[in-house]
C-alpha cells in the first residue's frame, strides 16, 4: 500500500505559541505555556483533513492508517512540543477520522434532524470557526460585543478584515466558555486574552459604552477580569506589550515609590516618622498621606469627606460593605479593608477580594482597573494617579493630568529622590 507524503499543518496563532514555548524553554518556564482547547481542535481538525485529502487523492482512494495516524501524532509533538503526548494525540486524530469516513455500502445511517443554525449549542463547539461566528453574529447583544468593533479602517483588505473578525470572534466564544467553568486554566484564558487584545480594546474604548455602564458591561463580557492577575496582565498588555518582565518591574518600582514616600511625608511634616514598613495600618496611614503629598487643584465632594476615601476605606467592626457602597458618592474602583480581607468594588458592585497581606499593593490594583476598564480619574485625586502612572507605571502612551498641580508635585517629588 502506498504512503502519501503527509504535512504538519500550521497557521500564524499556532506558531505564536510554538515561538512563545521555546522562548520560555530558554528560561526554564516552558511549562506556563499551553496550548488551549480552541487552537488544539483547530489543529487536529485541519490536520486529519489535510492527511484524508491526501490519501484520498491515492490510487487507492483510501483513508489514512493507524500506522500514518500515529506517525503524524508523534510528528505533531515533536513539531508542537507543549502537547507532550503523541498518544493522546493519535486518539483524537482517530476519533476524526471516525467521524470523516464515507459510511459503508448497506449500512442504515441514522437520519440527523437539520436544526436552524440559531439552535447551535456551545455543546456542538469543538473549534470549528463557523460556528462560534454564527452564534456571535446571532447574538441579542451584538452592539456590546467585542468582535463588532473591528472595521475596515484597518491597513488590510476587506477580506483580512472578515477573517479578522472571525478569528476574533471564535477566541471570544471560546474565552467565555472557558471562563464558565469552575477552575479555568489560567495560561489558556491569558493566551486567548493575547489574541483577542485589539479586539477587545476597541470594544472597551469604543463609544457604545457609556462611562458608568462600562464597568458592568465589561465584567458581563470578560469575567476573567475579577482576576487580578488577568487584570496586571491586561495593564501589561496595554503599556508595555513586548516587556515579559513589565508586571514583576512595575512592582519593583512601586516598592521603591512605597518607601521613599514614607520619608518624603516625613519631610512634608504629614506623616509621622515610619517605624516599619509592613503592616495594614501603617499602608492605611501612608494611603491617607498620599493625596496630601501630591493635591489636585479641585476639592473632594463634601459627602466624602478626605480625598484618601475616593482610594480606600476600613471598614469599622459595625459597618456594612454594601450599605457602605450604597450611600458612596463616587462610582470609581475603590480598596475596602476588614478584619479578614481587601475588596475591590467600583460603584456599588464588588468585583474581586484578595488577602490583607497584600494591601500594600493595592493602589496597583486600582490602577490596573483603571486601565482595564478604561476609567476616567476623578479630578480631586488626578494629580497622585497621574504621578503613579508616571513614577510606577512609566506610561508615557496616555494622558495624565497636566495641570499646575500635577507639574508642581511631579517637580517636588523628584527633586526630592535626586
Amino acid at each position: 500500500m502506498s504512503s502519501p507524503e503527509y504535512v504538519v499543518c500550521t497557521d500564524s496563532e499556532l506558531e505564536q505559541v510554538r515561538r512563545s514555548y521555546f522562548e520560555q524553554k530558554r528560561l526554564g518556564t516552558e511549562s506556563i505555556v499551553d496550548l488551549s482547547k480552541e487552537l488544539f481542535c483547530r489543529l487536529i481538525r485541519n490536520t486529519m483533513c489535510n492527511m484524508i485529502s491526501i490519501a484520498r487523492a491515492t490510487k487507492d482512494a483510501r483513508y489514512p492508517t493507524r500506522p500514518e495516524v500515529n506517525a503524524m501524532a508523534k510528528r505533531l509533538v515533536e513539531y508542537y512540543p507543549m502537547l507532550k503526548d503523541w498518544g493522546h494525540v493519535a486518539k483524537k486524530l482517530m476519533k476524526r477520522l471516525s467521524n470523516e469516513r464515507s459510511p459503508k455500502k448497506g449500512t442504515p445511517t441514522a437520519k440527523k434532524q437539520r436544526r436552524d443554525v440559531g439552535e447551535i449549542t456551545t455543546s456542538d463547539y469543538d473549534g470549528d470557526s463557523s460556528a462560534s461566528t454564527v452564534i456571535l453574529e446571532q447574538s441579542p447583544v451584538r452592539a456590546s460585543t467585542p468582535v463588532q468593533h473591528l472595521d475596515s479602517s484597518d491597513e488590510c483588505g476587506l477580506g483580512d478584515v472578515l477573517d479578522s473578525q472571525k478569528s476574533q470572534a471564535r477566541h471570544f466564544k471560546t474565552l467565555q466558555e472557558m471562563c464558565r467553568s469552575k477552575k479555568p486554566n489560567k495560561a489558556s484564558v491569558t493566551h486567548l486574552l493575547n489574541l483577542e487584545f485589539q479586539a477587545r480594546r476597541r470594544f472597551i474604548t469604543s463609544d457604545t459604552l457609556r462611562e458608568q455602564d462600562r464597568p458592568s458591561k465589561i465584567l458581563e463580557a470578560y469575567s476573567c477580569f475579577k482576576d487580578l492577575d488577568h487584570v496586571l496582565d491586561e495593564l501589561q498588555r496595554i503599556i508595555q506589550p513586548n516587556n515579559a518582565h513589565y508586571i514583576s518591574e512595575m512592582r519593583k518600582r512601586w516598592d521603591d515609590f512605597y518607601s521613599k514616600v514614607q520619608f518624603y511625608g516625613v519631610m512634608k511634616k504629614v506623616m509621622k516618622p515610619p517605624k516599619t514598613l509592613d503592616g495594614v495600618e501603617h499602608a492605611a496611614a501612608v494611603f491617607r498621606t498620599l493625596p496630601l503629598l501630591f493635591p489636585s487643584s479641585t476639592m473632594p465632594p463634601k459627602k466624602l469627606g478626605a480625598s484618601s476615601e475616593a482610594v480606600f476605606h476600613v471598614l469599622t467592626a459595625s459597618e456594612d460593605p454594601d450599605a457602605y457602597l450604597r450611600q458612596r458618592p463616587l462610582s470609581c474602583p475603590v480598596l475596602l479593608v476588614d478584619e479578614d480581607n481587601c475588596m475591590i468594588a467600583i460603584g456599588n458592585t464588588p468585583v474581586t477580594t484578595f488577602d490583607r497581606k497584600k494591601f500594600h499593593e493595592g493602589l496597583l490594583y486600582l490602577l490596573g482597573y483603571y486601565y482595564c476598564l478604561h476609567l476616567t480619574y476623578p479630578k480631586f485625586i488626578a494629580t497622585l494617579l497621574s504621578v503613579l502612572q508616571t513614577e510606577v507605571l512609566q506610561d508615557s502612551l496616555h494622558d495624565r493630568d497636566l495641570t499646575a498641580s500635577y507639574k508642581k508635585a511631579i517637580a517636588e517629588w523628584r527633586s526630592f529622590i535626586e
